[in-house]
């Protein structure tokens, strides 16, 4: 595969914007801000709930646990590692939301961070141990990290982030009433009929493939950001649920697509600069609502 060439960033605002224009003439950067924008919006919309749940580290033990499972398939010499990651993924998902059922003896943060640890140290001894390239450290920094591979996305890869995105959306709006109940009162709503099992299936399934998609645009140690930067920064602007998730989805889109922008511009990696961008919406965000009190 021939090694992607893009112009170099002129100085001065006007050519700022002409280079900005001459990159966005290539299909693939724009492939790649389609599919970035839309992976963020579906993060940001879950992460609400995660967040109101305490439940803010479970992106960053689940990407550890994709991880782990990506070195899995590597060592088994699996052609696609996806289905293994997802597989892997979804069963810890469902485990640590339903972390309250069946009286486990370890429960709560000492269970997830026993996870995430765990999961990432299997995952880099195994990768020591049966290397698929010779560039070791470039792989797991890739992975860790994030890389410049969002701009290689083909055009049915941009598909399934599409469709994954409208599947989460349409999940929000059908499941808004479940989903408000479950996570300020998760006992209230069991007692007025709500069926907390199921919700907690679903929604580990649907975190879990959200994780695992985001990995390609933040890395493992950076997606988290993706969930909870929109949720904590809209909760510093808006005071209703409705209002909070309507915010962060906007928040996270916005973020996602200012730093994929800017990384591209500045030649920085995605997955860092998209974090960064949401450092700066979060202080911003703060020192309104401190102005604003």
């Amino acid at each position: 595969m021939r090694p992607l060439r893009l112009p170099r960033l002129r100085p001065g605002g006007r050519a700022v914007i002409a280079t900005l224009l001459e990159y966005l003439s290539y299909p693939f950067v724009r492939r790649a801000l389609l599919a970035g924008t839309l992976i963020a919006l579906s993060a940001s919309l879950l992460g609400v709930s995660l967040v109101l749940r305490r439940l803010s580290f479970i992106g960053d033990g689940l990407s550890h646990v994709a991880f782990g499972a990506m070195a899995v398939a590597g060592a088994c010499s699996f052609a696609d590692n996806l289905p293994l990651s997802l597989a892997a993924t979804v069963l810890c998902a469902l485990l640590l939301l339903r972390r309250g059922a069946g009286g486990a003896r370890v429960r709560g943060d000492a269970a997830l961070a026993m996870l995430s640890v765990g999961a990432m140290a299997v995952g880099y001894l195994l990768m020591n141990l049966f290397p698929s390239s010779s560039n070791l450290s470039g792989d797991v920094c890739t992975t860790l990290f994030g890389s410049v591979s969002i701009l290689t996305l083909t055009t049915g890869e941009t598909l399934t982030c599409v469709l994954l995105a409208l599947a989460v959306v349409l999940y929000r709006v059908l499941a808004h009433h479940r989903t408000f109940d479950m996570a300020f009162d998760e006992d209230f709503a069991r007692a007025s009929g709500t069926s907390t099992a199921f919700t907690d299936i679903l929604s580990a399934a649907i975190v879990a493939v959200v994780i695992v998609v985001s990995m390609r645009l933040a890395g493992a140690l950076l997606v988290s950001a993706l969930l909870v930067f929109p949720a904590v920064t809209a909760m510093r602007l808006c005071k209703s649920f409705r209002a909070v998730t309507v915010a962060a989805a906007l928040l996270g889109t916005l973020g996602a697509l200012a730093g994929i922008l800017a990384a591209i511009l500045a030649g920085t990696p995605v997955g860092a600069t998209i974090v960064a961008v949401h450092l700066l919406l979060f202080a911003a965000a703060a020192l309104l609502s401190r102005c604003f009190r």
